[in-house]
């Protein structure tokens, strides 16, 4: 006897029974987001937003956990709809990091569900393993060359470079002793800067790196949207001669015309979008190549849903992924970063700055690095668990992102 299909009003259903928000610091602030299943299935979202943590997570639990409660979690473009056009207000970087804890959530229930790894839910590796780059810096250029054979010893293939400037008594990217962490515990801590300092002194460390170590690492710098347009043709233009594998952030990219002015004038790549958190923040770059890299999140700009729209219509002017990788995503971001990037065809590089040891305590992480490579590893789902009783210990600590001031005061871009 033939078996009857069975349809779709007939299918065993599956709904989310509880979404809680888990605000923990174990060396710096994290939101992790946590759905679970009626089935028993939980996954892991990031929701972490530098300096605004405590936003989207009042965010989440206000207004996006109770409306989770009874839906399919099988339904994930549904629901990032769902959020995304249900809200009336859309973008913007506490409502799509919220939207991405529950994408990266829901995909990591898909995973768990089918019991196979992100990546290969996403179509499969595109690669074996994933380039990663990592922070050298110094107070000067012979500490921040010292810094960088540290880490070509660690076998990093990639590396990022940047140093104190004479006249100034603080500079963005430089450690004050241990390893780099942008934001300061308490108010916000205000910087100096001077464009004319540091446009005549970095191109010197470029070339010290180059004289020292050659052309084979991957050289990398961050100008931290520092300059105007012109002024960062000047510097693109200037540094050619040590083949920067990307010039990040430039200028501001509020006007994505002012791109034009900076390509005219030079051919150093350039790397943006770590604070973008949609696909129309990069549109006019990507369709008028004004970029190389296309540096959103997978966290910021909406979960792996958008990021996968992001990378498909990046390959179409031949823009690579070069995805954000701070140490204040958290381990879940990263572990959603590593399946996307090992499945993105246009992947060209990942951001690796590590963790501390408490970080890495509380979240339990399938990911590995060797060589200057890592991997995700095959543990279904995103491979990244948390301790929520030891997260518990660690209490919330109000940090901040610094600001910048010209030499006159004049507040500036940090």
């Amino acid at each position: 006897m033939a078996r009857s299909i069975q349809s779709s009003d007939e299918q065993p259903t599956m709904k989310i029974t509880h979404a809680e928000v888990i605000v923990t610091c174990p060396g710096r602030n994290f939101v992790t987001l946590k759905i679970t299943t009626d089935q028993g299935v939980h996954g892991l979202g990031d929701a972490t937003l530098n300096g605004r943590e405590l936003s989207v997570a009042s965010y989440l639990r206000d207004h996006v956990c109770p409306v989770l409660i009874g839906r399919d979690p099988r339904r994930i473009e549904d629901t990032w709809q769902y959020l995304y056009k249900g809200a009336y207000w859309r973008r913007g970087p506490v409502t799509m990091s919220a939207i991405g804890a529950v994408d990266m959530a829901l995909w990591d229930i898909a995973g768990k569900m089918a019991n196979m790894p992100l990546y290969q839910l996403l179509g499969g590796a595109s690669r074996e393993h994933v380039m990663v780059y990592s922070h050298a810096t110094g107070r000067d250029i012979p500490e921040t060359l010292d810094a960088f054979a540290k880490y070509q010893d660690k076998g990093f293939k990639a590396i990022r470079v940047q140093c104190g400037v004479p006249g100034m008594k603080s500079v963005y990217g430089v450690s004050k002793g241990g390893a780099y962490e942008p934001a300061t515990k308490g108010w916000p801590e205000e910087q100096s800067w001077s464009t004319e300092k540091y446009l005549d002194y970095v191109p010197k460390l470029f070339e010290a790196v180059r004289a020292k170590f050659g052309f084979d690492p991957h050289l990398l710098h961050d100008v931290h949207h520092r300059l105007t347009p012109i002024e960062a043709a000047r510097l693109g233009k200037s540094i050619e001669g040590c083949r920067l594998f990307w010039m990040e952030d430039p200028t501001p990219s509020h006007n994505q015309e002012a791109f034009r002015l900076i390509r005219q004038h030079t051919v150093t790549p350039i790397a943006v979008g770590e604070v973008f958190n949609s696909i129309w923040d990069c549109k006019q770059l990507i369709e008028e190549q004004l970029i190389d890299y296309i540096r959103a999140t997978i966290t910021h700009a909406g979960g792996i849903t958008h990021m996968r729209r992001i990378a498909d219509f990046a390959s179409l002017y031949q823009v690579r992924t070069g995805c954000h990788g701070p140490s204040d995503l958290s381990p879940v971001c990263m572990g959603a970063a590593l399946h996307f990037d090992l499945w993105a065809p246009n992947f060209g590089i990942q951001e690796y700055m590590g963790y501390h040891a408490e970080t890495m305590d509380v979240f339990r992480c399938a990911w590995s690095f060797k060589d200057g490579f890592m991997v995700p590893g095959d543990a279904p789902g995103l491979g990244v668990e948390i301790d929520e009783k030891l997260a518990s210990k660690y209490p919330y600590e109000a940090a901040y992102l610094p600001v910048a001031r010209l030499e006159d005061g004049t507040l500036w871009n940090w």
